[in-house]
């Protein structure tokens, strides 16, 4: 989950309660990443080069989670 400190439609807790919820309630295990930019609202980082290095953080994670990377290498 990833989220904006200054965001005012989805506040920065919300985010971070449904992590909470989530590993509370996940059987399966699982990897589980939350994500505050403290410097981005709610469309995200402003500028195109923070945009793309917020996507790339979310593809490194995910490539990690299904295990096509090494773990030290996130």
């Amino acid at each position: 989950a990833m989220g904006g400190l200054t965001d005012p439609r989805v506040t920065y807790w919300e985010p971070a309660k449904w992590i909470a919820r989530l590993r509370a309630t996940m059987t399966g295990g699982g990897p589980v990443l939350l994500r505050t930019n403290m410097g981005a609202g709610h469309g995200g980082a402003s500028g195109r080069f923070n945009r793309l290095d917020e996507v790339a953080i979310a593809y490194a994670f995910a490539l990690w989670a299904v295990g096509l990377t090494e773990k030290g290498e996130v």
